[in-house]
């Protein structure tokens, strides 16, 4: 029997409402890249609008609508609120939406920089300043005195959640509660029946200490679609093995084994100073009607939406360009949060 029956947290491919993203300004981390951040946020708010709203954070309306090169039918899917923000990844200072027999509500939850490694107080105050401002209509909203990310967790919709013991063990996040007891709010918060703990799998490069989005994702009819490494001399070989044996001994709160598909693993990256960059094409990002896709200008990257297709084989599978997003040790999941139906109604 499932316990905590009036929360749901609905899979990413269930019908949404907007996604929420952050533009990229000059006291952001993108500043000494920013012509090419704002391409790049550019090419996924025209991209997502073709699907569903925006809902866009702002340092200044008119000049952002400007470096949209919004249409007139950019202009009436997206809505711009000017909050001050430290930073543009949405995934981890956005709010988390469950389903309750009262409607949905949003989640708000500590963010603290990926346990303290950066600035984040005012990315910290995003999610209430938004319901302040009106974004999210009447939902309503309860916080938590707990750290989470949103790239930290995974959800299937049906009571399983998938995380990575590297992530929400880590020691500047919750240092007061054990692993039980961190499984335990994650039951009581999210309704989940069971939560799957992934022990191995870390990108080099990566700040957030293995948040899921970047290894392994859920997908519809019991399947993960996790990142693979077929290169027996890299770095991330044997670690990226042992992760694949654990999904393959993992099952459903049904007791089904999991549909496992492997996407191929991208040539290593790396920034100006000759630090690896952590590409993935975990880091997909599923909207109503499309699955975007982070590309790398490599030749696995159709290979990757092939893949990706098999999952989603009624959805427009759509590339998008994520050179610059690795730059700054994330990629397209992580500078963007759905919002599910009903929480803008």
């Amino acid at each position: 029997m499932r316990n905590h029956l009036s929360r749901r947290l609905p899979a990413e491919w269930e019908k949404q409402d907007a996604v929420l993203l952050a533009w990229p300004h000059e006291l952001t981390d993108w500043s000494e890249h920013l012509d090419a951040a704002r391409q790049t946020f550019r090419e996924i708010v025209h991209t997502i609008c073709r699907f569903e709203p925006v809902l866009l954070i702002v340092p200044n309306k008119d000049m952002v609508l400007l470096q949209l090169d919004a249409t007139a039918i950019i202009v009436k899917q997206i809505h711009l609120y000017e909050l001050p923000c430290n930073d543009t990844w949405a995934r981890d200072f956005g709010p988390l939406t469950v389903q309750t027999d009262q409607g949905p509500i949003l989640l708000n939850f500590v963010f603290n920089g990926w346990g303290n490694k950066f600035k984040a107080e005012l990315d910290n105050q995003l999610t209430v300043s938004l319901v302040a401002a009106g974004a999210f209509g009447e939902t309503m909203l309860a916080s938590s005195e707990i750290v989470l990310e949103g790239g930290g967790i995974e959800s299937d919709g049906s009571g399983t959640l998938l995380t990575t013991r590297g992530c929400l063990l880590e020691k500047n996040r919750n240092p007061q509660l054990t692993q039980i007891e961190i499984e335990l709010k994650l039951k009581q918060l999210f309704g989940a029946e069971q939560v799957l703990w992934l022990e191995h799998g870390a990108l080099r490069g990566d700040d957030t200490d293995s948040h899921i989005d970047t290894l392994a994702r859920f997908a519809p009819n019991a399947t993960i679609i996790y990142q693979g490494c077929s290169d027996p001399t890299d770095e991330h070989y044997q670690e990226f093995a042992a992760m694949q044996s654990q999904l393959a001994n993992f099952s459903t709160s049904n007791g089904k084994s999991y549909r496992l598909l492997e996407l191929p693993w991208p040539q290593a990256c790396y920034d100006g100073e000759g630090n690896r960059l952590p590409a993935t094409y975990a880091n997909f990002l599923i909207i109503n009607g499309a699955v975007l896709v982070p590309t790398y200008d490599d030749p696995s990257d159709q290979i990757a939406l092939d893949v990706i297709a098999q999952a989603f084989p009624h959805r427009e599978i759509i590339p998008i360009d994520c050179r610059i997003l690795i730059e700054q040790r994330g990629s397209l999941h992580c500078v963007t949060m759905q919002l599910p139906k009903g929480v803008l109604t």
